[in-house]
């Protein structure tokens, strides 16, 4: 009996982490196993749409899998040795379904995170390894995501995954300091895919819905995973609060539409009602982190019905919080456009002024574009035209460089050079 393509690849999306993680904790053999994993996933791809998803999915992914792994060393044995090893590897006819009470069956899912984040990567290596070993994306797939060409990241996974196995990682949960710290960089990972879906760095598309839609997931199960954790649940409440606006945010030629132009109608309110109770009690259970901080921010914003109702003074509070938990540049931009809506255009250029001297920001086209903006509040439209011609010569993104010419184009005659 067929099945719906789209119904099997959200299964193996699914599935893919499950299987991984069962043959890895298994066999030990994460590079080899990653491939077999991956060899087993295209399978299932071009089968179960045609023949149907088999009654036990995991146990036919797993059995195939270590199948491929047993290929994989049989391919390279030259001695008795190396035979004997493939010996001990062969797979049983079945592998446990989820659920089973079995020891070996269990979610490893987290473990798994954890080592595709192993601080011997680069932060591209991790965020590459995350979206094949865990998100179950083919190597084609992220690299059209990071438009880059199939064989540039097909060597930065198998890169990634050679720095684990010289690292002599083993499959296993760090612990104390270590756990809290990898934790840190997994969110991080997590934030990245996110940001690079729902504003995308470059290209012609304003969003990366696929993306975007990926690191929601994976956080989702992260939170299942760890439920108590107030970072992760306000990581998901950040991500469900923002992408609640994804609608709104392009036009029907995928131009975009600032916040304060959006129609607020076309939000998603279910999210939001699930992004705001997060928040609300991540920051009543544990220990304010950016991730609360930027995700009640969020949800200021999002319950405001106009951009002029916004409690700009509430919001102002927070990104002072924040910039005291964690300097950056960026928290003290956006920080410049609250204070501009509290106290007039000219507070927020003064603050913008402090800005300009930091070193990470100086030429940032986000910083120009803020001052743009603010310089049009205050009246001076061939100060604003400038800086926005400004700004759009400097970002990579062709929908954002659109948007900013327009708006450059939009200020009295002559603005635009320099």
């Amino acid at each position: 009996m067929s099945a719906d393509r789209t119904t099997v690849e959200g299964l193996l999306r699914a599935l893919a982490p499950q299987a991984l993680g069962a043959l890895v904790r298994r066999y030990g053999r994460f590079d080899l196993i990653e491939d077999a994993v991956q060899e087993a996933l295209a399978d299932a791809a071009t089968r179960w749409p045609a023949d149907g998803i088999p009654d036990h999915p995991h146990g036919w992914l797993t059995t195939v899998a270590a199948r491929r792994l047993v290929d994989q060393v049989r391919s390279e044995q030259a001695r008795r040795r190396r035979e004997e090893t493939v010996a001990a590897l062969e797979p049983e006819q079945t592998c446990p379904e989820p659920g089973d009470d079995t020891p070996g069956n269990r979610d490893d899912t987290l473990t798994l995170l954890f080592l595709c984040c192993h601080p011997a990567l680069t932060p591209a290596s991790q965020v590459a390894l995350t979206l094949r070993a865990v998100g179950g994306l083919t190597t084609a797939e992220i690299a059209r995501a990071y438009f880059v060409p199939e064989p540039t990241m097909a060597a930065r996974i198998s890169r990634a995954k050679q720095r684990i196995k010289a690292a002599g990682s083993e499959f296993t949960l760090p612990v104390g300091q270590d756990r809290a710290a990898r934790l840190r960089v997994v969110l991080h990972v997590l934030y990245v895919i996110f940001n690079e879906g729902y504003t995308a760095s470059s290209g012609d598309r304003l969003r990366r819905d696929d993306l975007a839609a990926e690191a929601i997931r994976l956080t989702r199960i992260l939170h299942r995973l760890l439920p108590d954790d107030g970072a992760i649940s306000g990581l998901l409440a950040l991500m469900l609060l923002t992408d609640a606006r994804r609608d709104a945010r392009t036009g029907p030629d995928g131009e975009l539409i600032p916040l304060a132009e959006q129609d607020r109608s076309r939000w998603d309110h279910g999210r939001i009602a699930e992004g705001t109770a997060l928040v609300t009690d991540a920051m009543t259970r544990s220990a304010l982190g950016p991730y609360q901080l930027q995700a009640a921010i969020a949800a200021l914003h999002n319950e405001a019905p106009s951009t002029s109702e916004t409690d700009w003074r509430q919001i102002n509070t927070l990104y002072k919080i924040l910039e005291r938990l964690s300097p950056n540049p960026m928290a003290t931009l956006n920080r410049a456009v609250a204070v501009a809506m509290i106290d007039g255009p000219q507070a927020g250029l003064r603050l913008l002024d402090q800005l300009a001297k930091d070193d990470r920001l100086t030429e940032h086209h986000r910083l120009h574009a803020v001052r743009a903006h603010l310089l049009e509040m205050a009246g001076d439209l061939t100060g604003a035209g400038k800086y926005y011609a400004c700004a759009a010569r400097g970002t990579p993104s062709l929908a954002e460089r659109r948007f900013l010419r327009t708006r450059a184009a939009g200020m009295p005659p002559g603005c635009t050079s320099g």
